[in-house]
């Protein structure tokens, strides 16, 4: 990249060279030559004249490289400024999208929760019924058998007691 003063020297408009008279050469002319000269610009006047139309177009060239600078400057900070706000942008998504897919997660798991704690609830009622059922039935039964050992008993009891009084009766007559 080239230096902007350089250029600026390069895209300054050059002077002629012409002969510069000297001031021996300038004595050595008539007067009249002298004021003629006067008002006709001499060489040094039109040098001194490039030179400050040199430094003009300098100076509005400086003027104009810092004006760039400046105007790139500018844009440079637009470009960061939008490049900042698009990446929290981004972060600002990716942050909301991973809070959802928790959330989302999260009720999913307390549902599947709800389902199984449901379904426990069921399969518990129903072991309770059937154990309940067949504790039920073992006790109806031992019931039964309970009633069919004691009339077994009496029975034998009672035909125990008839066949002692038969015996007795045989006796005692």
């Amino acid at each position: 990249m080239t230096n902007p003063r350089e250029q600026a020297k390069k895209d300054a408009p050059q002077p002629e060279e012409q002969p510069v008279e000297t001031t021996e050469e300038i004595k050595g002319q008539a007067p009249e030559q002298v004021s003629g000269e006067t008002e006709r610009k001499s060489p040094l006047d039109e040098v001194l004249g490039q030179a400050e139309k040199a430094y003009a177009a300098y100076m509005e060239a400086e003027r104009q490289v810092a004006r760039a600078y400046r105007e790139n400057e500018i844009q440079v900070t637009k470009a960061y400024t939008k490049t900042e706000q698009q990446v929290q942008k981004d972060f600002d998504n990716t942050v909301a999208q991973a809070l959802k897919a928790r959330d989302d997660a999260t009720a999913q798991a307390l549902n599947s929760r709800e389902t199984a704690l449901q379904q426990a609830e069921k399969t518990f009622n129903k072991e309770k019924e059937s154990t309940d059922k067949a504790c039920e039935e073992a006790i109806a039964q031992a019931l039964n058998m309970r009633q069919d050992s004691l009339e077994r008993g009496r029975k034998v009891r009672d035909e125990t007691i008839e066949q002692a009084w038969q015996i007795y009766s045989k006796m005692a007559k």
